[in-house]
This record gives structure tokens, C-alpha cells and sequence, in this order.
């Protein structure tokens, strides 16, 4: 079904093509448009951690069916085939039977045949067994581990992939703001050439904004190369080929619409919290572990039954063979009574171990109390942050397009223009961080409360 979800996935968004034909085409041009929903239902198919996870449930579901198969029968069949080399030796006092003198030595009889065979059936049934009966609980507590696991897989899953898409609409909006400076200076040195050519230029002029073009080059590369880093992780967090293009569909300004909603809808509860879930699987977990150690002290009681062959003959064992059927049915009871204290103190430590647990849930529980107040603490102060610097870039943008417009008419210095465009690239670089940050600890918030919606993004579109 998850291949289905992938494949009707990108069927939808690439011309009825599957995501294996963009792998294997290098010369393919167009791109995905990828939403943040779509690429997390993407990795959630395609990543392998996921896939592992899924088949470690899968292992367990066959370990609970290891366990039930001992409570049915068990059947073997046996053969055993032996060759006497030297017959045992008999001696009988036949003077002392007689009433005669028991002075002379007794003579030796040999006893048995050379060849003996057998060959049969055994079959065996437990009837009472409490500490194979209480073992399919402690199965079922470990399927529950496992399936846990697989959910925190997914959660940690869903947060590394928000973080990598927030990073890359930082980097692309950071490569934005960067190209518009660079962009700017270039006009403004081209401007000054022309200038120069005219005469109403100096050569200071000219030098000093083509250094002002070259010290923006190396931070616009910075940029190309942080939106290639950005994109390569996110294609290997989605299990898909590097080779493969795609954009986000998103932009971080997006995100500020919303987010006031986000910060009022806030749920701080920690009921799914993986790590506290996980915790109360384990005590479970030990908790049936102690009960096993309880039923040690029960009673076991098996049903058996036998159906052989026998055959033994003298000199060639391939003659003479004479098969005779025995058969045998039987009831096997076992009271345990005394082990020197063994089951005692295991229990004891079953018991330790237990109350070891419940200290350590609550202390977990204080700890992931206090990281869920000091992330929404965090996301309140990224959203005010979010609003100032949003501010500070409409105040930026309005002063440099005075300064732009003083610069024209000649009553601004270029170093005066220099410094607003400075201030408004500083401010853009600011709000887009600011909007980063409030994405990224709303995510971390999610991954902590453990409520992030995953039927949501596997449910096939």
C-alpha cells in the first residue's frame, strides 16, 4: 500500500511518470513541487529506519507464535541403531542352587545379540504449564515495544524532516535576500562605471563598488552551496535517488500567517510522549516478567506417549530382522520444592526492579514537564520575535527606498545607500531567521508531545 501512496504520489505531480522513472532518467529537466506534507509521506514510505522498524514488529508477531506453538503438541520421530562388540557375561553358582559345593568357579554365560534397532514416535503435550501460560502476556508486551518503537521511528522521522525543509526554505530565502544585495551593488557599480566613462566619476568610486560586488560573490556562493547541502539531505531522509529535482512549494513568510493559530491551539499534554509510553511498555514488561518468576513455584504437568519398533539380531545386520511394536502413554508431574533460594530471590529482584521503574517514570515525567514549558516559552518568544522583525524589515525597506531615491538625485552618498542596503539585507536575513527558529522549536514541541498526526500522511491521496 505504501508503494501505491508513492507511486499515485508522484503519478499526480510529474505527467503520470513514477518516482523510479525520475531516478533512472538523468536527462529528465522538470522538477518536483514538493509540499512539507508530501515529502514526509514520501520518507515515511521510502526511508529505510522506517522499514526496519516495521519488520522488527513483524519479527516479534513470529516470536509470539514461537511461543504459542510450545503449548501445542510436539511430535519427533527417532531411530537408534547399535552394534555389540562384546557381549556382557553372566555367572551362575549352579553348586549353591543344587545343595553341592560352591568351591569350583561358575561358568560365564553371554548375554544378548549383536544387532539392535529402534525406531519410533514420541509425542508430548503440556497440560498445566503457568510460566508458558504467563510468557504469551510478556509476548504481547513486547509486540507493543516494538510497535512504539516503530511510532518513535516515524516521529523522529517526521521532525528531521521538517527540520531539513525549514532549513531549506532558509537557505533559498537567505540565497534570495543575498542575490538582491548582489544584484544591487552590481547596478550600482555599473551606474559608477558609466560615470567614470563620462568623467563625473572618480576612480575611488569605481573601485570602491566593484569591492563592494566581489564581497557579496563569496556569500551568494555560500548560499548555492547551503541550498545544494539542504536539498541532497533531504533527498536521502526521503529515500529517494540524489539525482532526482525537486523545489519546496512553501516559503517561509507562509508560515507567518498561521502561526498565531498554532500558538493558541497549542496541546501541552504529554500523554503520547514516545519516551513515557515506552517507559510504561518496559514496566509492563517487567512487571510479567515477575509474574513468571511467581509461577515457578506451580506445578507442571505434560502428557507423553511413545509408538516403537524393536528388532535385534545375531552377525549380518541387514538379516534376520524382526520388528516388534511396544507402545507406552503417560501422565509427568513436577512440583518444584526446594532450589536453595533461587525463584525466592529472583523474585526479589523482579520486585526491585519494578519499583526501580516507577521512580524513573516519575522523574522522566518532570523532566519532559519542564522541556514542554521551556519549548512553548520559546515559541512565544520566536513569535514576538517574529512580529518585530517583521517590522524591522517594512522600517529597512522604507529607508532604503528614500536612500535610494536621495542617492539619484545626488543628495546621498553611495556609503549612505551601502548602509541601507546593509541594514534592510541584515533585517530580511533576521526575520527569515526568526520565522526559522519559531518552525523549528514548533516541530521540536510536536516530536516531544508526541502528537504528531501520522495517519495523516499515510493515508493515500
Amino acid at each position: 500500500m505504501k508503494k501505491i501512496v508513492l507511486k499515485s504520489l508522484i503519478a499526480s505531480l510529474c505527467f503520470g511518470a513514477s518516482l523510479h522513472s525520475f531516478a533512472q532518467d538523468a536527462n529528465y529537466n522538470d522538477t518536483l513541487k514538493l509540499s512539507l506534507d508530501q515529502c514526509i509521506s514520501i520518507a515515511l514510505s521510502e526511508n529505510p529506519s522506517i522499514k526496519v522498524a516495521d519488520m522488527e514488529i513483524e519479527r516479534m508477531d513470529y516470536s509470539k507464535k514461537e511461543v504459542i506453538g510450545q503449548l501445542l503438541p510436539s511430535i519427533s520421530f527417532a531411530g537408534q541403531y547399535s552394534r555389540t562388540l562384546e557381549k556382557q557375561t553372566m555367572y551362575l553358582n549352579m553348586g549353591a542352587l543344587t545343595g553341592g559345593s560352591s568351591e569350583s568357579k561358575p561358568s560365564g554365560i553371554k548375554m544378548g545379540l549383536d544387532n539392535s534397532y529402534t525406531v519410533g514416535f514420541s509425542a508430548s503435550l503440556p497440560l498445566i504449564a503457568p510460566q508458558l501460560w504467563k510468557s504469551l502476556n510478556l509476548s504481547d508486551t513486547q509486540i507493543l515495544q516494538s510497535i512504539e518503537t516503530a511510532r518513535k521511528s516515524r516521529l523522529d522521522l517526521i521532525n528531521q524532516i521538517k527540520s531539513a525543509y525549514y532549513t531549506l526554505l532558509l537557505a533559498q530565502d537567505s540565497y534570495l535576500v543575498i542575490l538582491d544585495s548582489y544584484e544591487n551593488a552590481k547596478v550600482t557599480h555599473d551606474i559608477y562605471s558609466k560615470k567614470h566613462e563620462l568623467g563625473a566619476a572618480s576612480d575611488y568610486d569605481v573601485l570602491r563598488t566593484s569591492v563592494a560586488v566581489k564581497n557579496v560573490e563569496p556569500e551568494l556562493l555560500q548560499a548555492e552551496i547551503t541550498v545544494k547541502q539542504a536539498k541532497l539531505q533531504m533527498a536521502i531522509l526521503m529515500g529517494i535517488d540524489v539525482a532526482v529535482p525537486f523545489e519546496p512549494t512553501n516559503a517561509l513568510a507562509d508560515y507567518e500567517k498561521t502561526m498565531y493559530n498554532d500558538v493558541l491551539s497549542i496541546n501541552r499534554s504529554i500523554d503520547q510522549n514516545s519516551d513515557l509510553k515506552m517507559l510504561d511498555l518496559q514496566t509492563q514488561t517487567l512487571n510479567d516478567a515477575l509474574k513468571i518468576q511467581k509461577m515457578a513455584w506451580y506445578p507442571t504437568l505434560a502428557l507423553s506417549a511413545n509408538y516403537n519398533w524393536t528388532s535385534m539380531s545375531d552377525g549380518n545386520p541387514f538379516k534376520d530382522l524382526r520388528w516388534s511394536p511396544y507402545s507406552t502413554v503417560g501422565l509427568s508431574l513436577s512440583l518444584p520444592i526446594f532450589q536453595g533460594g533461587q525463584r525466592y530471590y529472583k523474585i526479589k529482584q523482579a520486585r526491585i526492579q519494578v519499583d526501580e521503574m516507577k521512580w524513573q517514570r516519575e522523574n522522566l515525567e518532570r523532566s519532559i514537564n519542564m522541556q514542554v514549558d521551556l519549548a512553548i516559552d520559546n515559541i512565544n518568544k520566536n513569535v514576538k520575535q517574529i512580529a518585530s522583525s517583521a517590522e524591522n524589515v517594512k522600517q529597512a525597506d522604507k529607508a532604503h527606498e528614500i536612500m535610494e531615491k536621495s542617492f539619484k538625485i545626488g543628495a546621498a552618498s553611495y556609503l549612505d545607500l551601502r548602509d541601507s542596503e546593509l541594514a534592510l539585507t541584515r533585517s530580511r536575513l533576521a526575520y527569515y531567521q526568526s520565522i526559522y527558529n519559531y518552525l523549528i522549536a514548533n516541530s521540536d514541541l510536536e516530536r516531544l508531545l508526541g502528537n504528531a498526526d501520522i495517519e495523516r500522511y499515510t493515508t493515500e491521496n
